[in-house]
């Protein structure tokens, strides 16, 4: 077996393979075709009736544009120089993507939140995806170029410390290492000014305040002395709308059951013992997100003692990550578990009721799912509203927390002797984030072109 020191030794003598200058390569392109044709192929899978919702939200600035295009970016990736060193990659590792957690001790974690994408990738696609992003929220709050410049460089700069840091470290020890915002807002200098404190402290009660109990306020109501979900088209609609005879009602009520027992059984047999001591009441068909909209995600509310311990689950459609075509297919046959895997890997802690199913319908088309709860005091920051120290401070703590979860799951040894300890990576990140927030603004008005097109059709 080879010792630490020899792995980063030929992972230092790999630089001359792949420079880490060559990371940050890339050419602006304008009026590419790619563009249309990436984003209709991905919407002929969903909902048809449900792309303008996509596009007006893709539309409001080339920030959501770009949270909406994961599988834009994953193509031009492909394109460039690559690494050798393969992580658990989030896929989708944008600014937003990151936020706020209570483990299930209830400690307040700072984590990522989104795996729609994960997969088996090098280290440097979640990386460039959060530098970009890093560089196009700051573009999108008026940020100065110095400020957007200074937030990548010591985002990344703390990214590759933090892994030489994890590389010194033993493999529990990495581990348990976690992210303890309540610990981090008497620590970290960004937030040692009064109002980033009160903006951070305000972030984390919005965060415990989201729970099953306010769920249940906000998406129900009580009718003829029944609970029921909201109905609030084409955001929310309950199934009960969708299915008008009584014996579909029974169909679906008898399957939502075997759907059930499926997701139970990916989970592990205490936890299947917990969702048993609930009944399921009502299901509604519930848009999400940006660029996922169009996908079939469905609120599931169930119920445990007499209608007074209620939970909440949220049952999202899986589908092949955007980064299949490049980096090679899934392991797991069933999107939901790709999913799930991936997030038990990365997470630090994850949701307890985390789990997968998939369902064989008619014509012999399958679909697949992950289930977790809605709102189990999760909770993310206003990028709208966060200020410059905020910001920089907000993407420090995102590239530490990617570079725990890459410690994790690749050879952080490697990766700590690719990165080196001067500044040489960083610096190449900036140039990286700079052109890709060019060519993002370029694609974006490419999209806006696309959504006069196609919405007049549809």
């Amino acid at each position: 077996m080879e010792t630490i020191a020899e792995r980063k030794k030929q992972a230092k003598a790999y630089r001359k393979t792949t420079h880490r200058s060559d990371l940050g390569i890339w050419k602006v392109q304008t009026n590419r075709e790619i563009v249309e044709e990436l984003i209709r192929k991905q919407e002929s899978t969903r909902v048809k009736q449900l792309l303008p919702i996509r596009h007006e939200r893709m539309s409001v600035s080339p920030f959501t544009f770009f949270r909406g295009a994961a599988l834009l970016q994953a193509y031009d990736l492909a394109s460039t120089p690559r690494t050798c060193f393969r992580v658990q990659a989030c896929g989708d590792a944008h600014i937003a993507n990151f936020g706020i957690f209570a483990s299930p001790e209830r400690r307040i974690l700072f984590d990522i939140n989104d795996f729609d994408e994960t997969l088996p990738a090098p280290f440097e696609v979640d990386v460039k995806r959060l530098v970009a992003s890093i560089e196009i929220c700051g573009r999108n709050r008026n940020f100065s170029q110095n400020v957007r410049e200074t937030a990548v460089l010591e985002a990344i700069a703390l990214y590759r410390q933090a892994m030489n840091e994890f590389s010194d470290m033993g493999n529990i020890e990495v581990w348990y290492k976690h992210l303890d915002l309540e610990s981090l807002m008497k620590t970290d200098p960004h937030f040692e000014d009064k109002t980033q404190n009160r903006f951070m402290k305000s972030a984390i009660d919005k965060a415990l305040e989201k729970n099953n109990e306010k769920a249940i306020k906000k998406l129900t109501e009580v009718v003829d002395g029944k609970l029921r979900i909201k109905s609030d088209p084409p955001l929310i609609v309950p199934i009960r709308e969708m299915l008008k005879e009584e014996k579909e009602l029974f169909d679906f009520r008898y399957n939502t059951r075997n759907a059930l027992d499926i997701y139970k059984e990916s989970l592990p047999l205490e936890r299947q013992k917990l969702v048993e001591q609930y009944e399921p009441i009502e299901l509604a068909h519930k848009v999400v997100g940006v660029g996922s909209v169009g996908q079939q995600a469905w609120i599931l509310v169930m119920m445990g003692r007499e209608n007074a311990d209620p939970l909440v689950l949220q049952i999202k459609q899986a589908t092949p990550s955007v980064l299949e075509d490049y980096y090679g297919k899934s392991v797991f046959k069933k999107c939901g578990r790709r999913v799930v895997e991936g997030q038990r890997a990365i997470q630090t802690a994850g949701d307890i009721m985390l789990g997968w199913l998939s369902l064989d319908l008619p014509g012999g088309v399958r679909k697949d799912y992950y289930v977790r709860q809605l709102w189990d005091s999760k909770g993310s920051f206003d990028l709208e509203k966060i200020t410059e120290e905020g910001f920089k401070g907000l993407a420090s703590m995102c590239a530490w927390t990617l570079a725990h979860a890459h410690a994790k799951t690749g050879d952080r040894h490697a990766i700590s002797g690719y990165l080196g300890k001067n500044d040489k990576f960083e610096k190449t990140m900036v140039s990286y984030a700079v052109s890709y927030a060019d060519q993002n603004e370029a694609d974006y008005e490419m999209f806006l072109k696309y959504c006069n097109k196609t919405d007049n059709r549809l």
